[in-house]
């Protein structure tokens, strides 16, 4: 009994722990809203002396870790500024309103937790009004009183730059300038607006001026342009009247015109239809007369045409059997040519083989020598060549020759028209050697012309002696 007690006992105990961590867990466990910013202090890490989260959630270790809120409600604080000197030395009066708040990046997080964690929303406007006075009096005294009256945009850009720039020092951040109204001691800025009202007054003035002016003149022209109208819709007027007279007279024209063309091309109308009509009637007649010629021409092809086609046929039967006959008698002639032809080349080779036959008996006789054998087929020939020449002057008749003889140089001149003669004919010598032959000693050899000389003059000499 006394073991079922004590554990128990030691189970409530760790129960009772168990439960008290949790308790401390969920105590410790904090969440941060969206309009404020948890700074969580004491050991957050090295090197650092807070640790600031916007939004989201994180645990406080008890102990050694604390936490505080930072709220990020705007702040409006007035700012009365009064006797701020200017860059011209005239000091003015700036009341304005500034609103500010803390920022949320981590570098105004950080300086927020640093500078200003624990202090009053009071004790906060109070700080960043000092802030704003001493920035908003070094802007002042870099501007001429004219550009902080006329260019508020400008002066409010400055203003936020210069003062943002120091409340950042203290996690702060400017979120609107609102400047009231800017007046002076001195009385510079009235006399300004009174200068400008001047100005104005006049432009305006000058302005009425000017549109009565335009008025007036407006009227003139109103008048003017309502009297030019008026002529120029007068002559509209004549002139359309008279632009409709013309397009009646046309129009009655065009009626004319157009009856005239009707009555034309109902006769023409009319005439087409009697000349359809004779034409129908004269091709009727023509078609009557083509089918008469047609039935005429088929009886005269029958009676005609037919027979001699038929005549026709027969001759060029008769004509074709002819031209097969004169074939058959062509190839039975070229046969018989054909033969006889044979029969005439078979005795040419028979008489060419029989003398191929002699010239080798005649080249065998000469001792096998060839140029011997043609020398004596030349002999052989020698008659019919000497025939041959004598019959070359044998046709010629002379009735009569008279020589004149002046017996001058060493021959007469009769000799020497014998001579020539006799030299018309072929050498003998000559033409055998045209034929590639040189004839025997034995047939008389050539003299030079030298030799020739000679031999005539000998003759002349012997003569000569005989003579005496």
């Amino acid at each position: 009994m006394f073991t079922s007690v004590y554990t128990i006992a030691v189970i409530a105990i760790i129960a009772l722990m168990v439960f008290g961590t949790l308790m401390l867990a969920i105590n410790r466990y904090k969440t941060c809203p969206s309009n404020r910013i948890l700074v969580k202090y004491g050991k957050v890490g090295p090197g650092k002396s807070a640790l600031p989260i916007h939004g989201g959630a994180t645990f406080v270790w008890p102990l050694i870790q604390q936490y505080s809120y930072l709220d990020l409600t705007p702040i409006t604080t007035d700012v009365p500024l009064k006797s701020a000197l200017s860059k011209q030395n005239i000091r003015v009066n700036v009341p304005s309103k500034f609103t500010f708040g803390i920022g949320t990046t981590e570098e105004l997080m950080n300086n927020a937790a640093i500078r200003i964690l624990g202090l009053t929303p009071n004790a906060i406007e109070a700080m960043a009004q000092e802030i704003i006075l001493g920035q908003l009096r070094a802007t002042i005294a870099t501007m001429d009183i004219e550009e902080i009256n006329a260019d508020r945009d400008t002066f409010s850009q400055n203003v936020m730059e210069n003062i943002e720039s120091e409340l950042k020092k203290i996690g702060l951040r400017l979120i609107n300038v609102n400047i009231a109204d800017i007046t002076d001691e001195s009385g510079y800025l009235k006399a300004l607006g009174e200068k400008a009202a001047a100005e104005a007054i006049n432009r305006a003035k000058v302005q009425v001026a000017q549109q009565r002016r335009d008025g007036e003149t407006g009227a003139a022209n109103a008048k003017q342009e309502e009297r030019v109208n008026v002529a120029d819709a007068n002559a509209r007027a004549i002139t359309g009247e008279n632009k409709a007279m013309v397009v009646e007279a046309n129009s009655k024209a065009d009626r004319r015109e157009a009856e005239a063309d009707a009555d034309r091309r109902g006769d023409a109308a009319e005439a087409v239809q009697t000349a359809a009509a004779q034409e129908a009637g004269y091709k009727a007649e023509q078609q009557a007369e083509i089918a008469r010629a047609e039935r005429e021409r088929a009886t005269q092809q029958a009676d005609v045409v037919v027979p001699a086609e038929i005549a026709k046929a027969k001759q060029i039967i008769e004509a074709e059997a002819q031209k097969a006959q004169m074939v058959l008698d062509g190839q039975g002639k070229g046969e018989a040519i054909k033969a006889e032809m044979s029969g005439q080349a078979e005795g040419i080779y028979e008489q060419m083989a029989k003398k191929a036959d002699g010239f080798k008996a005649i080249v065998a006789a000469a001792g096998g020598d060839p140029d011997k054998a043609a020398t004596l087929m030349i002999v052989e020939q020698l008659p019919k060549i000497v025939e041959a020449q004598s019959q070359a002057i044998s046709h010629i008749q002379f009735d009569k020759i008279v020589v004149m003889d002046t017996a001058n140089g060493d021959y007469s001149t009769t000799a020497n028209w014998l001579s020539s003669i006799t030299k018309i004919l072929p050498p003998l010598h000559e033409f055998a050697n045209m034929a590639g032959v040189e004839l025997p000693d034995m047939l008389g050899k050539v003299l030079k012309p030298e030799q020739v000389q000679k031999k005539v003059a000998d003759k002349q000499t012997s003569s000569t002696s005989v003579a005496e």
